[in-house]
């Protein structure tokens, strides 16, 4: 096992992550391996507290480096533990990481309380502007803990920061555990493509039985031409976690708002926006109101034009046509091939999963300088692969990326990326992370290859940063400005200059036709204002979530869908699924539409040409080189040369 392999003398599976230039992940055998090494993380990091406790009037720069190396030892053992507890097979090592972090919590807490600590750095002298930032950074972490509160009151923070933990792995499980099927007629699927339903398992009625995993269940809602299977697939998906669910969105709100009033603020949005670029609940409110303004009438034309659809498929009269929820998709999808001649299914046979990967690779080298190889390495699961990641300029390692392509039972649902290893140039410490998709084995369609850009973009993050110390690497930026870099390169997959790449990376592969990609450019601007609508009102929800009343969850999303165009369906529980509004994005999800205003302004200096490796190197020097450690505005100036602004964004919006 590679663990046993990569230094025999270590004691602790964290203590051998970094044996040579690239990242060996730790193995476990079972959850009392797991359980063992975090102990030893926890023995360690109580030292650590102690050991910084014991200093005196060091420098700052001495007292610095300390924090950070708390930061590093928690990343050795929790930064793959976290990872492992959504994706790994067994669910006793699934279990024994989500323990292990309500464990870290509990001390994380204690430690931000620690007055001695926090006096320590309240004294200190930054030298430069890199640790001016960094010991902002902790005196904010110091103050969000509640250093300055009572002693009673710091107890009940300590108590809600373990329970909010606790109730968001539950969330999170329920979803990921969730092993719901619908059954199905071959006459009901109908329109689905076969590769879908031909090799599910059946009933005893000899019906397929299809998951609600995204392979399965979206080209269900969006292909079936049978109403009945999309209502039945679409209700199945929009009840994921159920009313336990409900119940543990409820306790967070109310506890997140109680956490809140101890910091004399009303509202756990208050809280959460005064660290952030937006700063307050209100200049949140007021952006989320223009892009409302901006996309309502195109909103109310999509509709129409998707109920006229519906009709004429049909044969019924227009003024009887109810279009449906579960309509959208299909619909969207009919019209947009009836208009501009595309069919998203059609870009499976030119873009392969592994070649797929290999392009964005490429796409990597070509414009930041990074190469990216394959490693040998015992993973969590046989799909899980290894990737160092090289400067091709110099041949120096950078870094390790892992990649988690297809879907699985217990598997994290959607996409993303967990950055569980920050670099720090002051310790020669090279950064880690995981990229998680759950991607059709058949091929990808060209919203997946977008998706996979984007959770790439995190990664390169990650990858590519050059941070002094570990706590401000990668994407440990401001949450509203986290989802930026990701998003820009989103825009890649429709320019054919860098679409040829896959002619490159897989000779055998038919190249995308110039026409159909056009088509597409085209089509994905259909039906945008439903789109930013609906970004917008799970915005708006979150945020009215986390507001002074914390209301409860279910009547609130009832009231707030009704009054859209196509109003609520009873029965359904989307909030039991948004797992996000639950977790990391409380109070947050507004970040997605905040970040892309930023994204569209960082594409403005690609316009020329969105392979132009001077621009890259600058972006990755200026953008993703310097992580958390630079303010994102003074970030957006430097690269832009100018202060960003939203024009780009506005007129994205307006696209036909």
């Amino acid at each position: 096992m590679i663990l046993k392999l990569a230094l025999a003398a270590c004691v602790a599976a964290s203590a051998c992550a970094q044996a040579a230039d690239t990242y060996t992940f730790p193995t476990y055998a079972n959850g009392a391996a797991v359980d063992a090494d975090c102990q030893r993380m926890l023995a360690d990091l109580k030292q650590q507290e102690a050991t910084l406790g014991a200093m005196q009037a060091e420098p700052a720069a001495a007292l610095l480096a300390g924090f950070d190396a708390v930061t590093r030892r928690v990343e050795d053992t929790l930064g793959p533990l976290a990872l492992l507890a959504a994706v790994h097979p067994a669910k006793d090592i699934r279990d024994a990481a989500e323990a292990c972090d309500l464990a870290y919590q509990a001390f994380n807490t204690a430690f931000f309380q620690n007055a001695r600590l926090h006096a320590l750095l309240q004294h200190a002298q930054a030298a430069d502007a890199i640790d001016s930032s960094f010991a902002r950074d902790l005196r904010e972490a110091f103050e969000d803990a509640g250093v300055a509160l009572a002693a009673q009151d710091q107890a009940r923070v300590q108590a809600l920061t373990n329970e909010i933990t606790a109730l968001g792995q539950a969330f999170d499980r329920r979803i990921r555990e969730d092993r719901t099927t619908v059954a199905f007629t071959a006459a009901e699927l109908k329109g689905v493509p076969a590769a879908v339903w031909k090799r599910a398992p059946r009933d005893a009625q000899g019906r397929y039985l299809l998951g609600l995993d995204y392979p399965s269940s979206v080209p269900v809602i969006e292909r079936a031409t049978s109403t009945k299977a999309r209502e039945r697939m679409w209700r199945a998906v929009y009840s994921r976690g159920g009313e336990e669910n409900l119940q543990t969105l409820a306790q967070l709100g109310q506890l997140r708002r109680e956490l809140a009033r101890l910091f004399g603020l009303e509202s756990y949005a208050d809280f959460a926006l005064r660290r952030r670029m937006a700063k307050s609940a209100a200049t949140v409110q007021a952006f989320l109101d223009t892009v409302r303004d901006a996309v309502r009438e195109r909103e109310l034309a999509d509709v129409a034009t998707l109920r006229e659809a519906k009709a004429r498929h049909l044969g019924t009269a227009l003024e009887a046509t109810v279009l449906e929820r579960w309509d959208t998709a299909f619909y969207t999808e009919r019209v947009r091939q009836a208009r501009f001649r595309v069919d998203q299914e059609r870009f499976r046979a030119y873009l392969p999963p592994e070649a797929s990967l290999n392009f964005v690779f490429l796409l990597a080298q070509r414009l930041f300088g990074a190469t990216l190889a394959p490693l040998s390495q015992q993973l969590w699961h046989a799909d899980a692969r290894a990737f160092e990641v090289r400067d091709q300029a110099g041949g120096r390692t950078l870094g390790t990326l892992f990649v988690d392509l297809y879907p699985r039972a217990d598997k994290y649902t959607h996409a993303a990326v967990w950055p569980f290893r920050n670099v720090s140039t002051r310790t020669s410490r090279l950064p880690a992370a995981a990229l998680v998709v759950n991607f059709n084995r058949k091929g990808l369609s060209l919203d997946e290859l977008e998706t996979l850009l984007h959770e790439f973009g995190h990664a390169i993050h990650v990858l590519l940063s050059q941070t002094h110390y570990a706590s401000q690497g990668g994407i440990s930026v401001k949450l509203d400005f986290a989802e930026a870099p990701s998003q820009m390169l989103e825009d890649w997959v429709y320019d054919a200059g860098v679409l040829k790449l896959f002619g490159t990376v897989c000779a055998s592969c038919k190249p995308v036709p110039t026409a159909l990609l056009a088509q597409a450019d085209k089509a994905r601007h259909f039906a945008k204002g439903m789109l930013f609508a609906r970004q917008h009102l799970y915005a708006s929800y979150d945020l009215a979530l986390y507001a002074k009343d914390a209301p409860e969850p279910m009547a609130l999303w009832a009231r707030m869908e009704a009054a859209t165009p196509l109003g609520h369906v009873s029965g359904s529980r989307f909030p039991a699924s948004f797992g996000h509004v639950a977790t990391n994005y409380a109070a947050g999800y507004y970040s997605y539409l905040w970040s892309l205003v930023l994204a569209e302004d960082l594409r403005t200096a690609f316009a020329a040409d969105k392979l132009d490796a001077d621009v890259g190197s600058r972006y990755r020097r200026i953008i993703l080189g310097n992580g958390g450690q630079v303010a994102a505005a003074d970030l957006m100036q430097q690269f832009l040369g100018r202060a960003s602004d939203s024009k780009a964004f506005f007129k994205s919006l307006n696209k036909q």
